[in-house]
């Protein structure tokens, strides 16, 4: 479904992707790890077209998305849900109209239509009924569960995950890691999630990427993460402050 070919971006003298290639599946679940300032959240910003490639380019359904007319990209984008890292719920909007921002502002529902959806959406993360209360009036457990709400509302084919646990308590943690893994078989969609949550990663993907320097160093299974030799993985995944890795 999704091919990075030679990807490349700098920021001035900084080269953060260096000839990045990438396929991804249909229906997989793909998590990206590395340290921080790796260039995890750059790439994940360059599927939404938000950052453009220095050179290289990112094909979604055989088309170049950086070539696309500036109506043909709306439409692409509409069709990508995002978890933002700490939820991003608009704080003077309700937890209905937050969920139902996209469904108003891009897709243009008629008001039943949207709250139909909306309360489907809650009750699909577990909170049923809650439509009414404030930002400020729920957990930050709560707030993760109405952000993805929200990122799946407008039914998305791809969804972009920014370190989905970050914040979280473990147990909370786990409770939106296993909401990630039931709403991705649910909904059939195309997941690609950054962090640095080896528990999680375990937990949500079908594969694990590793980047390192600009580039993947590392591609399998969460069971060949788990097991590798690779002396950069290992290092990471254990939070070792020695290694191939320099610790700024």
């Amino acid at each position: 479904m999704i091919t990075v070919e030679k990807l490349q971006k700098r920021f001035g003298r900084l080269t953060v992707l260096d000839g990045l290639d990438l396929e991804i599946a249909t229906g997989q679940s793909v998590v990206i790890i590395g340290q921080s300032g790796c260039g995890k959240s750059v790439l994940l910003k360059h599927f939404a077209a938000l950052l453009r490639p220095d050179s290289g380019t990112v094909t979604v359904d055989g088309r170049n998305i950086f070539a696309l007319s500036r109506d043909d990209l709306m439409s692409y984008r509409r069709q990508i849900g995002v978890l933002f890292q700490f939820g991003a719920l608009f704080d003077s909007m309700t937890v209905a109209e937050n969920v139902g921002f996209a469904l108003k502002e891009s897709l243009h529902l008629k008001p039943a239509k949207s709250r139909d959806i909306v309360e489907e959406k809650l009750a699909l993360v577990g909170l049923p009924g809650i439509g009414d209360k404030m930002p400020a009036e729920i957990s930050g457990g709560m707030k993760k569960r109405v952000a993805l709400a929200r990122a799946i509302a407008a039914e998305p084919r791809i969804l972009l995950y920014d370190e989905p646990t970050t914040g979280l308590d473990p147990i909370t943690a786990m409770v939106i890691n296993e909401l990630i893994v039931d709403v991705n078989k649910k909904l059939g969609v195309t997941s690609i999630a950054v962090t640095h949550d080896m528990a999680s990663a375990y937990k949500i993907a079908d594969r694990i990427v590793m980047l390192h320097q600009g580039n993947i160093v590392f591609d399998g299974s969460p069971e060949d993460t788990r097991t590798t030799s690779d002396p950069i993985v290992r290092q990471f995944i254990n939070g070792l402050s020695t290694g191939p890795i320099a610790v700024h």
